[in-house]
């Protein structure tokens, strides 16, 4: 790895990016209030079920297809990335969740124009992606650091894994001793997340997830919350 494209990966998978990370849990917040996860060991379980058979199978499989169609970019490939950003939206389960895309991906997007990443007729095609999934940018802006696609989906799953433990400090909470332990606990899970996403054919990508999606449901009417919904 490059240390250019090292810096581009730290910098998109910084919880300090201005895209609102910090402020969903993706569902954790709900299982803590149905006691799914009430300490360290059962929050790490959590984190690396949700990478490793949801994440792997959905979520970064679709960010590698997308960032392919960033590298390999003509008419085509434009046309190609506003549908299957258009079938990730409608693949999200609860309206917490595509606001949840829809808002960091809009971030994202307003940060790649502004300080003007990629070349032109890349941020041209991005701009007209509306509304914009976070998977679509996060590629987008990848591509434009030199990034392969095999550091992206690691720093994109890392940052999911170290939010997921930012929100459980808060939510279970935990101290940051049991923090550090859950996130390390991380590094297996998110190696083969990546692995099976790599390996993914665009026709397998699976979004199933039917407890996640009914713990977002439940979090939009939770009556105490600490994250956005």
């Amino acid at each position: 790895m490059q240390t250019g494209e090292l810096i581009g990966l730290l910098h998109l998978a910084s919880p300090a990016l201005p895209i609102g990370a910090f402020s969903y849990s993706q569902g954790l917040e709900a299982a803590v209030e149905t006691g799914q996860v009430v300490d360290g060991p059962s929050a790490g379980a959590w984190i690396a079920n949700g990478i490793e058979h949801i994440l792997a199978h959905g979520e970064l499989p679709f960010l590698a297809h997308q960032f392919r169609r960033w590298e390999h970019f003509d008419t085509h490939a434009r046309e190609t990335l506003v549908q299957a950003n258009r079938e990730f939206l409608a693949s999200r389960e609860s309206a917490e969740l595509r606001q949840e895309t829809e808002q960091m991906g809009w971030s994202l997007g307003q940060l790649c124009q502004s300080l003007e990443w990629g070349d032109p007729a890349r941020r041209a095609a991005l701009a007209a992606i509306k509304p914009l999934a976070l998977p679509t940018v996060f590629a987008f802006a990848a591509y434009a650091h030199q990034a392969t696609i095999e550091g992206t989906l690691t720093a994109y799953a890392f940052s999911v894994a170290e939010n997921q433990v930012s929100a459980a400090l808060k939510a279970v909470p935990l101290g940051q001793l049991a923090g550090q332990r859950a996130l390390v606990a991380q590094r297996e899970p998110i190696a083969r997340a990546v692995a099976i996403a790599l390996a993914t054919r665009e026709e397998d990508i699976v979004t199933f997830a039917p407890l996640l999606g009914i713990l977002s449901a439940r979090h939009e009417s939770q009556y105490s919350r600490l994250f956005r919904s």
